[in-house]
């Protein structure tokens, strides 16, 4: 019961036109995208919050259109860029500072017409770094668009085994595997009472293509949710977490979970271990989005990124952090999993 009702605060809290929200921005079309440093604790207190990662630099981002903000995805542009998706259905393109300078680009993502949040709630991206084609999951429709690099078109499906995840509570992290398959997470719980277990779905290929696919359920942290997803060198992901520590005005705690998409088995369950804790003092918020970038001596860089909500009270924040790969738990032997037949979307005649 004291769940559910932090969790009707929060929607309260998160509801357009709360006393909560930003004063009303000017509506010019200027970015002036700003990256102002924020200070970080001593390493000696964040080490035994953060496993193998080390926390580099963080920094709260500021921008003064009136759209600005509300990043729920993040996926790496391959040039040292970033780019973040936003629950508005607009998206910001950007380099962060001390990565080579590439000019900011924020526009729509679609040319939607409705102001309304449920066809606007982009809330999970990735990216296929060979063609740089995007796969947007979206909240709300339990939809997933495919774009074009440049976003010049674009199609879209409801995936059939998505089709009961909720109104506010669906696709909240997806991946493209470096095989071509993808993996989809659902935010919400599969019943209201449950605090563990998570919808989920593989399909075979580009969901957009109405592909095979294996219903399985994730098994998470108890409490936390997953918000975002991307795929390691070795083929294994990291999935970002969140969960609401208190309600209004909102505060968060966040986790990041080692999981291998090779344990996936149809109506089985699919678990991770939990490699870092984002809490106190580390500078935390609403993270909703991670990307990783892989540099040429190994060491990878991974990128996190906070949902304001637009609010008053909660922080944009970008979190840059290091982690060598010969930190991590070794991956265990799976192959088998990887034979596992998938089910398809279609009815058999």
């Amino acid at each position: 019961m004291h769940r559910l009702i932090a969790l009707l605060f929060l929607a309260l809290a998160l509801a357009p036109g709360t006393w909560l929200r930003d004063p009303p921005r000017d509506p010019n079309r200027a970015l002036d995208l700003q990256f102002s440093p924020v200070a970080l604790p001593p390493k000696a207190d964040m080490a035994p919050l953060l496993g193998p990662f080390e926390l580099e630099r963080a920094w709260q981002i500021s921008g003064k259109h009136k759209e600005f903000g509300g990043f729920s995805a993040l996926i790496p542009l391959g040039n040292g860029g970033l780019r973040a998706m936003s629950d508005n259905g607009v998206m910001l393109a950007f380099s962060p500072p001390g990565s080579p300078p590439i000019p900011p680009v924020f526009r729509s993502i679609h040319d939607h017409e409705s102001l309304l949040k449920k066809y606007r709630d982009a809330e999970s991206a990735t990216i296929d770094p060979a063609t740089g084609t995007v796969w947007i999951g979206w909240e709300h429709s339990n939809a997933i668009t495919r774009h074009e690099p440049d976003f010049s078109g674009s199609k879209l499906i409801k995936p059939e085994p998505m089709r009961g995840w909720g109104t506010n509570s669906g696709p909240e992290a997806m991946v493209r595997l470096a095989d071509g398959r993808f993996v989809v997470l659902r935010e919400g719980f599969e019943r209201l009472a449950e605090k563990r277990r998570h919808a989920a779905v593989l399909f075979s290929g580009d969901p957009t293509e109405s592909p095979l696919y294996e219903g399985f359920v994730f098994d998470g942290p108890e409490d936390f949710s997953p918000t975002d997803m991307a795929q390691l060198p070795d083929g294994r992901v990291l999935i970002l977490m969140r969960k609401v520590v208190w309600p209004i005005p909102p505060r968060f705690a966040g986790l990041i979970v080692l999981a291998d998409p090779a344990e996936i088995e149809k109506d089985g369950l699919w678990k991770g271990k939990v490699l870092a804790k984002l809490e106190s003092p580390l500078p935390t918020d609403n993270f909703e989005g991670l990307a990783i970038e892989p540099h040429k001596d190994g060491t990878l860089t991974v990128w996190l990124i906070s949902d304001d909500n637009r609010m008053a009270t909660q922080r944009l924040l970008l979190l840059k952090l290091a982690l060598d790969p010969k930190k991590l738990p070794p991956p265990g032997r799976h192959e088998k999993a990887r034979e596992k037949p998938a089910r398809s979307s279609e009815k058999p005649d």
